[in-house]
This record gives C-alpha cells, structure tokens and sequence, in this order.
C-alpha cells in the first residue's frame, strides 16, 4: 500500500457519538494514528444504540464510524488515567473532544494549559450550539432549530427531519476540514479551532438560506420538488418512483422529448427555468400522468440517452450494492483513504498504549 497522507500524524479523540468520531475517522482513513479514549464500562454512548447489534454485540451505530482507531478506557476521576490522557497529548498533534464547557478544565487538562504546555499541539472542540453554550448537540434538536424541519416533508404537512443526522455529519466533515486546514497551514493562526453542529447545519441551507436573504420571506416545504427548479422532483413510474432533475433548459427540451410531450416542448412559456416555475402545476401534472403510464427502466432508459439527470428511489440495500460496503467497517473511503484496522472493542487496546503510548500503533498494525 503506498503512503497515505497523514502518516505520522498523532490524533487523540476524546469525543463520542457521531460528529466527533466521525472526523477521526476521516483522518484516521487518511492515515492518521487515532486513540479513542472512552469511558470505562461503559464505553462510547453509540456502543448501547441497538439494536441491531452484530455477532460480537456491537451496535451498527458504533461501527459506522470508528474504524481505524485504538480504544483506551479511561476514566478523569483517576488520577493514574488523567496522567495518561496528559501524557498522550504531549505527543500528540491533534485532539479533539467534545465535552460541555469547564469538563476537561476541571481535571487539569483544559484546552488553554495543554496548548501553553505544548506549542505544536492543534485543538478542535465540537459543540452543539458554540463554545459559550451549555446546550448538550443533538442532531434532532438542531435540525429543529438550524430551519431544517421547516423546510422538509411535504408542503401540507408536519415539519419533517432528514432520515440521517445529517447536522452531526456535517459538523464532523466541517471538524477534518478544520483540522486538515490548521495541519496544511502549519498551524498559523489560532491552534483551536471549533466547530457548532448548529452552524454546520445553518450553513447547510446554502441556496435556501440565500433565497429568504435576498427575498426577506421565509422558506417553506416542497417536499420531493424543487423551489427554484422545474421539473426537479419525484414522479411514479408504472413500477417505482422516479426522479428528474432538470438544471436547465436544453435540458428541458431533451426531458420533454424523451417522454413524448412534444406539445411542452414546442410550447414558449415552457421555453426558460422561470416560465416552467411560472407554470408549474400545468407542467408537473402533465409530466406526472405521462410517467405513471410505463415502467421507471423504460423512462431512465430513455432520459439517459437524451442526457437528462434522472434516477430510480433505492431503498438502502440496493443503494449500497454500488459501493464497496463491510458489515464490520461500514462503506470504504474513497482513495487515498484505506481501512486498516476494524473498529475497535472497548479498551481494547488499553494495556498496550499504557505500555507503549503512541508506539502502539506499530504494534496494532503488526
């Protein structure tokens, strides 16, 4: 295997659930050693989110993000554990944690003493709603509040959050980008660095946000359609669902051809992006009618040979039949990141860090 990126760099993830793994694990696939410190007995809060749970009792949950890293228990009450925990950060290059503000304080590794202690060290700490801020980061909660909810589901109904928290995802890539930033720049600026699943998300709404900023109105929901785009939503087929995405219009010209509508496509109101909006009852009526009459393969077939973006709803096993996807691991990282190690059982490598520190890792690997 040829060298991966981060080789050599020393990660220590003094964080749990989701966003905080889920960094560690990007730069762990990139090469990054990475020692999960957990809480003794009990472990990370996601090993107990099951089921399902595998053949060894571990839960899904825990598996999708924690590959490639080393588990130490280790608890802050202790005193021979908080001499560990100030010993790997010593040499460590990177930690990152995610605890309620004045925790880690209080036992004497806070962020600003280890940072004083130690000149080369980068710090990211994850929050739910900023540094200040006491509010425990729940992705539901914070599609509540960030506008998510308000703008998903269907228009005549209930708020709806996204099937996958997607705010905890988000601010874990935010975190690797943040760390990957501070390690390329060499560690020019300020060495914390920190990331709110509150603003990952609010930054999310990208065009959405953009829209009600230059509008002054609020946004609403549009379900599986498009505000600003038509026709971009999902029709039934005959079969299964469909969708069609049109992003511009000669796109719209081939869509309407490759359906037989040849009516829509010679008709100059439908002619640009903000007539079809203008008109989008009248068009996404006709469109619907015309899909439901033949299997969703005939029409993929014949949108994709006109070169219009289009796809069939998979359910999630068919979805990961594309990818390169392990019960134990989760879906592989795309080159130039590798799985190296499989996630850990908890504490599993307690006794070999305490003996060797950061010189585990060569041992593991063996």
């Amino acid at each position: 295997m040829p060298p991966l990126p981060l080789e050599g760099i020393r990660i220590l993830d003094l964080s749990r659930v989701l966003a905080g793994p889920l960094a560690s694990m990007i730069l762990g696939d990139l090469g990054a050693d990475i020692v999960k410190i957990e809480r003794p007995g009990l472990g990370d809060d996601t090993r107990g989110w099951g089921p399902p749970f595998d053949a060894r009792g571990e839960s899904a949950y825990y598996l999708s993000v924690n590959r490639n890293k080393l588990s130490v228990a280790a608890d802050l009450s202790r005193a021979a554990d908080r001499e560990l925990l100030a010993s790997l950060i010593a040499g460590a290059d990177v930690v990152l944690e995610n605890f309620r503000p004045g925790t880690l304080e209080r036992h004497g590794l806070g962020v600003r003493e280890m940072l004083a202690a130690h000149p080369r060290l980068l710090w990211c700490t994850i929050t739910g709603f900023g540094l200040e801020s006491p509010r425990p980061g729940y992705d539901f909660v914070v599609q509540a509040e960030s506008g998510w909810m308000a703008i998903t589901g269907e228009a005549d109904g209930a708020p709806m959050k996204v099937g996958v928290a997607l705010a905890d995802v988000l601010a874990g890539k935010d975190a690797a980008i943040q760390i990957l930033a501070a390690l390329a720049g060499g560690r020019r600026g300020s060495r914390h660095v920190s990331v709110s699943l509150l603003h990952s998300a609010t930054a999310a709404l990208v065009n959405v946000a953009q829209n009600a900023l230059v509008t002054g109105r609020d946004a609403t929901r549009w379900g599986n359609a498009h505000p600003n785009l038509v026709p971009y939503q999902c029709f039934d087929a005959a079969d299964r669902p469909l969708v069609i995405a049109v992003g511009n219009d000669a796109q719209w010209l081939a869509c309407a051809r490759a359906l037989g509508l040849e009516a829509l496509a010679t008709d100059v109101s439908l002619a640009t992006n903000a007539g079809r909006v203008r008109d989008r009852d009248r068009l996404v009526a006709a469109l619907a009618a015309r899909v439901r009459t033949a299997p969703a393969a005939q029409w993929i077939a014949a949108l994709e040979e006109a070169g219009v973006p289009c796809g069939v709803v998979k359910p999630v096993l068919e979805a990961l039949r594309k990818v390169e996807a392990s019960p134990l691991t989760g879906v592989a990282p795309m080159a130039p990141g590798a799985v190296r190690l499989p996630p850990p059982r908890l504490d599993e490598h307690g006794t070999l860090v305490r003996a060797e520190g950061w010189g585990a890792f060569a041992v593991a690997r063996r």
